[in-house]
């Protein structure tokens, strides 16, 4: 249950337009629901501003739906991550508005659209191979309330094509660049801008690079001082983090 709809219970309570009988049913499930072979934390909205994440990976299809199900019960917005077409059509049954994004393999159910982001998120792929990891940055981003600006395949194989569009970053207050190869991009991109940089590391490459290894020590090396960095892979790490950083203040 996140704040908003907490606030409209206690309020009806207040007012005597909701019985307490009524308000006690409605919040039996929180701060938890144990389905038995999952338990879905549904405080976590209050305490972090977002509800909790599906990670698809690994799940059965029915438990994905289940918890899926008691999720958007409580909650406005829904994601799922690393997630099927199949997922999506189980999904799309108890939402209709349910989006699949299949290059990310993202889920999501986005019923509240209000923009919770100061300015507009920059999420920069060095190429086209990276799109998966960096589409996975981005819809995590749009899911927590923000404007995503996608600026894609603007490696250091071109550098003209990034700072052909580098008047992009000016205003932003945090971006994320995902790359894979020799990971070199964030340390370019850290050093036109003045915000801080999530770097992502994918797993692309030959065989030198080492499944996105070879990546992740470029960027934990960087000698731009405003490039951190996530593990191989993970743009959803890296587009909740941003949206953190990103957030409108209280």
């Amino acid at each position: 249950m996140d704040r908003t709809l907490l606030r409209r219970l206690l309020k009806q309570v207040q007012s005597g337009a909701l019985p307490v009988d009524r308000a006690l049913e409605e919040l039996r499930h929180f701060p938890s629901e144990d389905l038995g072979f999952a338990t879905v934390d549904h405080h976590r909205s209050l305490r972090k501003g977002f509800p909790e994440v599906i990670f698809g990976q690994g799940k059965r299809p029915e438990h994905i739906l289940e918890i899926a199900r008691s999720l958007l019960a409580h909650h406005r917005n829904l994601l799922i991550t690393r997630a099927s077409a199949e997922v999506f059509a189980q999904v799309r049954k108890l939402e209709k508005s349910t989006r699949f994004y299949p290059d990310s393999g993202c889920v999501m159910v986005r019923r509240d659209r209000k923009i919770y982001g100061a300015a507009p998120l920059p999420i920069i792929s060095a190429g086209t191979s990276d799109l998966p990891v960096a589409e996975e940055a981005a819809v995590t981003a749009e899911a927590m309330g923000n404007t995503v600006d996608r600026i894609f395949d603007v490696g250091v194989a071109g550098l003209h094509r990034l700072l052909q569009k580098s008047r992009r970053l000016a205003d932003c207050r945090v971006a994320v660049v995902v790359a894979g190869m020799e990971g070199a991009l964030p340390s370019v991109v850290g050093g036109l801008v003045d915000v801080p940089v999530i770097a992502v590391p994918t797993s692309v490459g030959y065989g030198a690079s080492f499944h996105g290894l070879a990546a992740l020590l470029g960027m934990l090396n960087s000698c731009a001082s405003n490039v951190t960095v996530v593990n191989i892979d993970n743009g959803f790490g890296a587009g909740y983090v941003a949206s953190l950083i990103n957030r409108k203040n209280k």
